[in-house]
């Protein structure tokens, strides 16, 4: 093990994963908001912490000694929560910190009529969330210069594998083919997801990337290749203009843009899932479709 010292901000899902998956790469800590999920933190290798957008004397000690700076917390309305809970101390008192990355959402970009996008692509998002992110981003890449440091944005696309996949779904009932013409989404594996929080850490890379994979596709398409590997019929065809849908679920059909993943590859990454197709065969495969976010990453 490296002498790295990892903090994660918003240990969930996809950080679990990359601490998990990467015992190597030092140590972890995150936190959670519940002491309920401190036994899924520590099984996915991280020391857990409680964070409820207050600074305590266990983060601060732990901020004192960390190399590499992870946040996955939405802001909210008032602003990014870990920075008006910890900017001063990030600015004056990590004295280790070499790294900082920020995990966004490709949401950023609203809608772009289906084509593509890249980073350099304006950001004119439609939803107060993706709103509230894309100023988060500016927060976190103003404060990166202050201080001199480099700040990874990734921004992440619709997030699928163990335990959250259109076969979990399929299983419970819950899958919809939603029929909207021309409708695409971008969508990512989560150890994509880690395995570029890696990369990106580990070379103290900087910038801003587009976390998604090769294949942007029709939500239906997706469905319907999960129900072939099942085999098991998919569900029926539902016209998204008469659906019974959440105002949030119906929100996010109103962006539509294919999100493209070259800078990410530029800069040396190389996908485990290059697209929904490799990800489900591997995961129908080996049986690790159903299983928790912890207990899998911690099999590999």
């Amino acid at each position: 093990m490296t002498g790295n010292r990892i903090f994660i901000f918003g240990a969930g899902y996809s950080a679990q994963a990359f601490a998990a998956q990467n015992p190597d790469f030092g140590r972890f800590v995150g936190t959670t908001r519940s002491q309920g999920k401190f036994e899924a933190l520590r099984q996915a290798n991280i020391e857990p912490l409680i964070f409820d957008g207050t600074l305590t004397s266990d983060i601060e000690a732990a901020l004192a000694e960390t190399t590499h700076l992870v946040i996955s917390i939405a802001p909210e309305t008032a602003g990014d929560p870990v920075l008006q809970a910890v900017r001063g101390v990030i600015a004056t008192s990590m004295p280790a910190l070499r790294w900082i990355g920020y995990l966004s959402t490709v949401g950023v970009y609203g809608d772009h009529g289906g084509g593509w996008v890249d980073e350099s692509a304006e950001c004119r998002p439609v939803s107060d969330r993706s709103t509230l992110r894309l100023q988060a981003e500016q927060d976190w890449q103003s404060l990166g210069k202050e201080i001199g440091k480099p700040v990874a944005v990734l921004r992440l696309s619709g997030i699928y594998g163990p335990g959250r996949n259109a076969f979990v779904n399929l299983r419970d009932g819950t899958a919809k083919r939603l029929i909207k013409l021309g409708q695409v989404f971008n969508r990512i594996h989560r150890d994509d997801i880690a395995g570029t929080l890696r990369h990106l850490a580990g070379h103290g890379t900087g910038g801003i990337f587009n976390v998604t994979d090769d294949l942007p596709a029709p939500p239906q398409d997706v469905v319907t290749y999960a129900a072939t590997l099942m085999n098991v019929p998919p569900p029926p065809e539902t016209d998204f203009a008469t659906a019974q849908l959440s105002p949030m679920a119906r929100s996010f059909y109103g962006e539509n843009k294919r999100v493209s993943n070259a800078a990410v590859k530029a800069a040396g990454y190389t996908f485990r899932f290059p697209d929904y197709h490799a990800a489900f065969e591997h995961m129908w495969a080996s049986g690790d479709w159903d299983k928790g976010a912890a207990r899998s990453a911690m099999k590999r």
